[in-house]
Order: C-alpha cells, then structure tokens, then sequence
C-alpha cells in the first residue's frame, strides 16, 4: 500500500460586504492612502458589520462554500479544526458551534490558536490526523473578527486589519500528492511586541483595562515588521532546500499577507518570480487566520495538479513557519 498523504481537495471562503477603504480611514485618523499603500500595500480591508455576529458567523459562511462546491454531505466530515485569534466566547470553542451549524454532527471539533499562522499549524495538524489514517475528512477553517478587537483610533493598527474566513478540506492521496515538508518555529520572545494586554487570566477584564484601551491589538510594528521578513524568508529558503527545489521548480509562493514588503522579501529570499508570488493583500489587509485560504480561494483556478506551493506565515507570539505542499486537482 502506498504511503498517505494529507492533500487539499476543496476550498471555499467569505469576506463580509462592507468594504473599509483608504479613502474612508482618512477621516477616521491621520493617514492617507498614499502612506497606507506605500508601506503595507493594502488599498481596502472587509468588515463584518451585522450587530450579535462573530468569527463563527464568516467561518459557517467560508464551510458552506466549501460544501457546495464541493457536493459534500457534512455528516462525512470526521474532525473540523477552527484556526482562529478572535473566537467568540473566551471558554466554548468556536469550532464546536461552527462544526454543529454546517452540519458536521458526525465530527469533532476545537479551536487551534497560533495568531496569524494558526491556519499554517492547522494544516500540518490535519496533515498528521489524515497521515495518521484514523481520519479521511479534516475541515480547516481560518476565520477572524480583527474588527472586534481593533481600536479604529489607533493608525498603527487600524490601516492594517480586515475579517474574512477561508476553508479547505484535507484528504487521504495515494498519488504522493499534498503535504510533503514542514518547518515551523515559535518563541516567546515575541509575547511583548504583538498581543492583547487584558482580557486573559493575568489581566481580567475590568472598569480600568477598558478605560486603558488593553482589550485592543497592541503592535510594536518595527520589531514585528524586523522578525517577520528574517522568519518567513529563512523558513521558506530552507523547505527549498531540504526538498532540492531550485526557484524554477517552485509554482506558487502563498505568503501571510500582512504586509506587502515582508512578503516581497520572502520572495526575493527564495529568489522566485513575482509572477509566481499570489498576493490579496490590498483587497482584503491581513485577516490573521483567513490570510493562506482566502489566498487559495481567489487563486484556485491557476493551480495544476502536481503544482508545488511553498506557504509561510508569521504571528504573534512568535509563531512562523512554511510548509510545501502539492497541489492535487
């Protein structure tokens, strides 16, 4: 019996309505659209704006695309892992909820937690869970809500972040197909330049942390900026090698999208075509978790079967690290 691969075989994806323009931030701060696009590439980010409705919301959205596309029943998916920054509720999962109203009443399901490369961690985790051969239908789904916790007077981080949800189904192939290498990294360093102070058990909520602004997204964007063009850059240079790929053999790059230039610097890195390095960016910001499967999403019609795709991602805490995977349909 040949060996198992964990491959992708269905995307699906959703960003909300409301479109958060330059044009519209500059009467919110003290920014403008040449500055914004200049420095992060992005033009408009997506915000979902429907009172009583959270991350689950774009995340059943992103599932039931996915599902139609796919013709799939959800009483066959076996395991539904949400990648997300921005649950809901602080204790019940938001992956059980999404899992129950897609109608996956057969799976299991939790939340994986890892800033912006929670959805790269999620995919070496179906991976395993398919590889593993207890599982043939993993659901992944990076979803965030960055409007719920971003302070829309703070210029630094107010230019930057978007809602959206993407989807992708992973699946046994016997071909040698899908995941075939990953290095990921964490260090802890980065908890003091990229989080949210209250909210958490050091700093529950209270009358002063809200007066202080503590439950919002604090970045000190140098230092991010500096760790994550030499993290995804290095990650994505040493797949290539570990696996004897040269740039040539190299179809697709799908970077993180929170910053046009950390991405620029990853290709360079790599040394790969910008014909080959898909870039969103500037129509939806960074959606943390959605960045890689909105990616997918709105590029999935380029893709070849035998395709090689390199991801790379960084976040906070700090998480990064890039998988190669063959695109199977």
């Amino acid at each position: 019996m040949n060996k198992i691969t964990a491959a992708i075989t269905a995307i699906g994806s959703y960003v909300p309505e409301y479109v958060l323009s330059n044009q519209v931030l500059e009467t919110l701060v003290d920014t403008n659209d040449e500055w914004i696009t200049s420095r992060t590439g992005i033009k408009e980010r997506r915000l979902l704006k429907l009172d009583g409705e959270g991350t689950s919301y774009l995340a059943i959205k992103a599932a039931q695309n996915l599902l139609e596309k796919a013709k799939l029943d959800p009483k066959e998916i076996d395991l539904v892992i949400m990648a997300t920054t921005t649950p809901d509720l602080p204790v019940a999962a938001t992956g059980v909820y999404v899992a129950s109203q897609i109608g996956a009443t057969n799976a299991f399901a939790y939340d994986l937690q890892a800033a912006c490369s929670s959805f790269l961690f999620g995919m070496s985790t179906a991976s395993a869970y398919i590889q593993s051969g207890k599982y043939k239908k993993v659901l992944l789904i990076g979803a965030d809500k960055m409007s719920s916790i971003i302070d829309y007077t703070d210029r630094a981080t107010c230019i930057i972040f978007g809602d959206g949800a993407g989807a992708a189904l992973f699946e046994p192939n016997y071909e040698g197909l899908g995941v075939q290498d990953e290095i990921l990294k964490s260090d802890g360093i980065g908890r003091e330049f990229l989080k949210i102070e209250a909210g958490g058990s050091i700093l529950p909520p209270s009358e002063e942390t809200i007066k202080n602004k503590q439950h919002f997204v604090f970045q000190d964007g140098k230092t991010v900026f500096k760790h994550a063009v030499s993290g995804m850059a290095d990650v994505s240079e040493k797949i290539m090698q570990r696996n004897n790929l040269s740039h040539d053999d190299v179809n697709w790059l799908i970077a993180h999208q929170a910053n046009k230039r950390i991405i620029d610097a990853t290709a360079s890195r790599m040394n790969v075509d910008e014909s080959k390095v898909l870039v969103n960016i500037h129509r939806y910001g960074n959606t943390t978790s959605a960045t890689l499967p909105l990616v997918l999403a709105d590029f999935e019609d380029k893709f070849k079967k035998g395709d090689n795709l390199i991801f790379a991602a960084f976040g906070g805490g700090f998480t990064w690290g890039s998988i190669y995977l063959k695109w199977a349909y």
